[in-house]
This record gives C-alpha cells, structure tokens and sequence, in this order.
C-alpha cells in the first residue's frame, strides 16, 4: 500500500487510452483519488483550479508535450508545489532535460508495478513533507504578526502616559522622577520599535506587504531625513552633512519606505559615531543608476560580523542594543525597488553604506528635473 492520505489527489496525464488504464489499474486499490488528463492543455486547465499532490506525466504528447507542461508548472509562481513524474520511453538525455526543468524524478516504459509504486510513494512523502514544513512556517509567522501586533497597543498606551506624566499632567514632579520617566519613555519607545521592526519584516517575507510606487523625488526625502535627524548630530555635537545635485532626483519607489531606509541608515551613523561627521551623498552611479551613500567617521563594523550584518536578528559586537532588524529590513525593501544596497567598513575608520537604485523612466516628455 502506498503511504498516502485519503484526500491525496494523483493527476495522471496521457495521451495512450491503454497507459491510462494501466496505470490507473496498477494504483487503483491503494486509496488515491486518480484525475486522468489525455493531453497537456487539459492537463494545465486542471491544475489552474486545483492541487494535486503528485502529477504522472507523460513525455510524449502531442500539442504540448510533457516537458512543455512540467516548464509552464514550474514558472507559474501562484502555483504550489506538486511533484512531478515524467513518464518517458526517451534515452538519457531526455531524463536530464526534465530534470532540469523542474520534474522530481522519472519513470521507463514499459512501466513495472513495484517501481511505478515505490516511485509514487516516494514522492508523495515528500508532498507531505514539503506541505508540513510550510503549513509550521505559516503558523510561526501568523503568531509573531499576531503578537507582534497585540504588544504594540500596551506599548503605545504606555508611551502617552509617560508623556503625559513627564508634562506634569499627574502633578508636579521632582528632578529625579523626571529622570526616572525619561529613562522609562526611552526604554518603552525601544521596545516598541522593536515590535515594530518584527511586525514590518514578517510583512515584507510573507508578501503582506504593498508597496505605494509613484514618482519620488529622492533629494526631497534625503533632505527630510536630515531634518528630522539633526537634533540628535547636535546633541552629540556631530557633523550631519549631505551633497545633493541642484536638481530634483527622481525615482520610482515608495517614498515612505525610502524614507524608512535612509532614516534607519542615518541614525545608525549618529548611534555609533562618537566624534566627527555623518553624510549623505545623492549622486548618479551613470545614466541609469542613482547612487545614495551614508557615511561616518564611527566605530566601524567588525570584519567578524561583516558577512552576516543584513540577516534577521544579526547585532554587531558594536550595537549596544536593537531587534537587528533594521539592516534586514532596509535590505528587504531596497531589493523590493530592484537596488542593492552594501557597504565597506573598517574597525574604529568609519563605514559607508551605498544604496543604487534605477533612476525613473518617464513614459511622457517632459523635462525630469522639474518639480510636479
């Protein structure tokens, strides 16, 4: 008997009336629910509106042959993941190129019982093997979204009282109760950027999250940043520095997502930079290209945690704190803008971080450095 569950669904696709019935008769008792298909076409139609576990596949069809169907399966990513069975009388070659191709493994003609059988069983295990690990890493990120998302209301709570009590909104208070509150309102906004980064990063890696592409204007949002930056350079008596061209510097992306990167990369710089500067340069990498670079005069990266510095909950030895989520993130959504972001960093010499984007293509005439 083959190991499979009384809902797996087999679709067996053949031209040959007698294959069909073959391998119909050979897998009829071993409680499979068989689907017969005799040409390719029908047999994509089938799989648009259904799964199956398991695909027997015959190579030899006319129309669309078993290496068309097995290509089209493969490249349609809205489809899940359904071994696949070629089903051939070819030589060698012919295995390889489905192989290739995406098929999971390949039966001869003359088909033999106990093969055919043990073939199925295989694949089928490894069905519910795939089907399992996929069904655990949904729920694991169904329960951090859904954790990650109840904190942030406690946290948030929390935050506005802090704020309300250090106004003096409950009273007077004495120096060193402020001080005490300050310390507590920095820890919770901690907490909560971290809940936030999680919430944000398992949106991007399940495909919940929509990007909003317009035109943008990236000179605007570098010169936001450093805006809403400056106070804390000041605080630390840092140098906050960018060179931009005279004129606008369009992109296509999601303006608050680009915002989110180069705020995440900036106050980084000013994190960990004691004395010196941190600057921006906006600059064309060549006609297609735009070249965004973040640098500093900081502590550096150490080179031991240079290769892993964009991975999920990846802290440096230099970070005094954070989920180590931001680089991922920001990863995450510069690769979303078809870019690529990197960086070079010496020990206790600094770091830069360069982001390339593709400049924006204009689908109408016009002159693109003007302001809309």
């Amino acid at each position: 008997m083959v190991l499979a569950n009384t809902s797996d669904r087999i679709l067996v696709v053949d031209d040959s009336p007698d294959n069909l019935l073959l391998i119909q008769s050979i897998l009829e008792n071993e409680e499979l629910d068989l689907v017969t298909a005799t040409n390719g076409t029908e047999a994509l139609e089938l799989i648009e509106k259904e799964s199956f576990q398991l695909i027997l596949l015959d190579v030899m069809m006319p129309d669309i042959d078993g290496f068309e169907v097995t290509r089209r399966i493969r490249s349609n990513e809205s489809l899940p993941y359904m071994p696949i069975l070629l089903i051939t009388a070819h030589a060698q070659p012919s295995v390889a190129l489905g192989l290739d191709i995406g098929a999971d493994d390949f039966i001869r003609k003359p088909v033999e019982i106990d093969e055919l059988l043990a073939r199925v069983r295989c694949l089928l295990r490894l069905k519910h093997t795939v089907d399992e690990k996929n069904a655990i890493a949904l729920q694991r990120e169904d329960f951090a979204s859904r954790l990650t998302h109840d904190m942030r209301t406690p946290l948030i709570a929390a935050d506005r009282m802090l704020s309300l009590m250090m106004k003096g909104a409950l009273g007077e208070l004495s120096d060193s109760m402020i001080e005490i509150l300050q310390t507590m309102s920095r820890s919770n906004a901690n907490l909560l950027e971290m809940v936030n980064n999680i919430l944000e990063v398992y949106r991007y890696e399940s495909a919940q999250k929509t990007f909003h592409f317009s035109k943008t204007n990236l000179k605007k949002v570098i010169n936001n940043v450093i805006q809403e930056l400056q106070p804390l350079a000041l605080e630390k008596k840092l140098s906050l520095e960018m060179s931009v061209p005279s004129h606008p510097v369009w992109i296509e992306g999601d303006r608050l997502a680009l915002h989110r990167v180069i705020t995440n990369l900036v106050s980084n710089s000013i994190k960990f930079t004691t004395a010196g500067f941190v600057k921006i340069d906006l600059s064309y990498a060549d006609t297609n290209t735009i070249l965004v670079k973040v640098s500093d005069s900081g502590s550096g990266i150490a080179l031991s945690d240079q290769a892993e510095i964009f991975e999920r909950f990846r802290q440096g030895k230099h970070f005094k704190g954070g989920s180590g989520l931001g680089l991922h993130l920001s990863r995450l959504i510069i690769e979303a803008h078809q870019g690529n972001i990197s960086f070079q960093s010496k020990p206790k010499q600094g770091t830069d971080f360069f982001i390339t984007l593709p400049t924006y293509q204009s689908t109408h005439s016009g002159n693109p450095s003007e302001e809309e």
